[in-house]
């Protein structure tokens, strides 16, 4: 670490008083987004209860967010997004680890529900080396930093916010809408079912690289609302390690995310006795517990008009899933190409591969006529989960684009009987 001196601080000062006039000390910012999907019937010899039901069904989901920013100080931010969303999800959120519109959470209603998304503090230590600027967006305020810096960040966010921020896929209100897109699969990263929870997290950025910490707040039940702050006994913590580096005049970026909960947590070992039907999740079979994963993510731009992404993660898949989806390792692949070779620069076009699998005894689970969460079809002739996603999402004006979307879903539910299912979708945005 490059030590301070007084001509550096100097300088520092001097390059960052520079943009002072260009800093905010408040913004505000919004999003609309509605999403229509329509999925056709599908092959179906036998069903369960936790089951991509059979017959055609259509599905819709519709959010709103304000993006609130204030700054309290020279390097010290806070934040507060209220958010409303409303939806009809297919098949109740059943069936699937990759769920088909990652806007519909767990607790999806068809009457609008009113909560606070967000609401954080942010302050950046400046450490030296050449000003950055950094433009006025949702929950970020326009102003000046440099390229070696500390930022904590504290209070309720969404885990994504920080960890594994692929630019390719990240973002079901901009991007790829199927949940194995959002982030890896098999990442059971803490979060409420509305996907936001309370936290606290550390990065230290230096030049390309950037190592980030964090402890965050888990469920106090699987997949509930209701949050566990009790840090010492329950949490889950994730640390990763990124380095952006060129390639033949090209961007990159590398992620390297490990990630451990500590939470009250089923172990499917204990849940399949010698013979007969395996006990059901409830609390009496639940122990305080400790899951963990390991995942890397690449992307790479090929041109300024392509870029690649690539992400794969393993957990150890002993026990149920708590707060994201039911995968104990995922993979997926893809790219997108914007559209300036036919004259429409704004316009992006979409292409992603994933493909999810289960642990030996959460297969077991589920084929002994287990019912997670998720999935319970009452019988699994078991397949890794495939899941193909076509996007094209075109201007309409500044601020609003439209999407058309088609996804594939092979072995639904890891179920090689069932399927393959499709969605069909439009997504309409509007963001300011």
């Amino acid at each position: 670490m490059h030590k301070p001196t007084i001509l550096g601080a100097a300088l520092l000062g001097t390059a960052l008083l520079a943009h002072a006039q260009a800093a905010e000390d408040w913004n505000l910012h919004g999003q609309l987004t509605y999403i229509g999907q329509r999925k056709p019937r599908l092959n179906s010899p036998y069903a369960g209860p936790n089951s991509l039901l059979a017959e055609a069904e259509t599905s819709y989901s519709l959010t709103a967010t304000a993006a609130l920013g204030l700054r309290l100080g020279p390097r010290t931010e806070v934040y507060v997004n209220p958010e409303v969303a409303q939806g009809r999800p297919i098949s109740g959120l059943l069936g699937l680890a990759g769920f088909s519109n990652g806007e519909l959470a767990k607790t999806s209603g068809s009457q609008p529900k009113l909560y606070r998304a967000r609401l954080f503090a942010r302050h950046t230590i400046d450490l030296g080396g050449d000003a950055v600027d950094l433009a006025s967006a949702a929950n970020q305020l326009a102003g000046a930093t440099t390229t070696r810096r500390v930022v904590l960040t504290a209070g309720a966010l969404s885990v994504l916010d920080i960890f594994d921020n692929n630019t390719l896929a990240h973002d079901p209100r901009m991007q790829f809408m199927n949940w194995a897109f959002m982030t890896h699969a098999a990442y059971d990263y803490p979060a409420d079912s509305r996907g936001y929870t309370y936290g606290l997290a550390a990065e230290y950025i230096d030049d390309g690289w950037a190592l980030r910490a964090g402890r965050f707040s888990v469920p106090r039940e699987p997949n509930q609302l209701q949050l566990d702050n009790r840090w010492r006994r329950h949490f889950g913590d994730q640390v990763e390690l990124s380095r952006d580096y060129r390639v033949g005049g090209q961007d990159g970026t590398v992620r390297l995310l490990a990630w451990r909960m500590h939470a009250a947590m089923a172990d499917y070992a204990d849940l399949l006795p010698s013979a007969g039907k395996p006990l059901p999740l409830d609390d009496s079979v639940r122990a305080l517990r400790s899951k963990a994963g390991l995942g890397v993510s690449v992307e790479q731009a090929l041109s300024d008009q392509l870029g690649l992404f690539l992400r794969a993660f393993a957990a150890d898949g002993k026990t149920e899933t708590y707060a994201f989806t039911e995968a104990d390792r995922s993979f997926s692949v893809g790219g997108q190409l914007r559209g300036a070779g036919w004259q429409r620069p704004d316009d992006v076009i979409g292409l992603g591969l994933a493909c999810s699998g289960l642990s030996a005894r959460h297969q077991a689970y589920l084929a002994r006529g287990g019912q997670t969460f998720f999935l319970g079809d009452g019988a699994l002739r078991y397949r890794a989960e495939q899941d193909a996603e076509l996007y094209y999402r075109t201007a309409l004006a500044p601020g609003l684009s439209a999407t058309a979307d088609v996804q594939q879903i092979r072995n639904p539910g890891y179920n090689a009987d069932r399927g393959p299912a499709w969605f069909y979708a439009l997504r309409l945005h509007w963001e300011q």
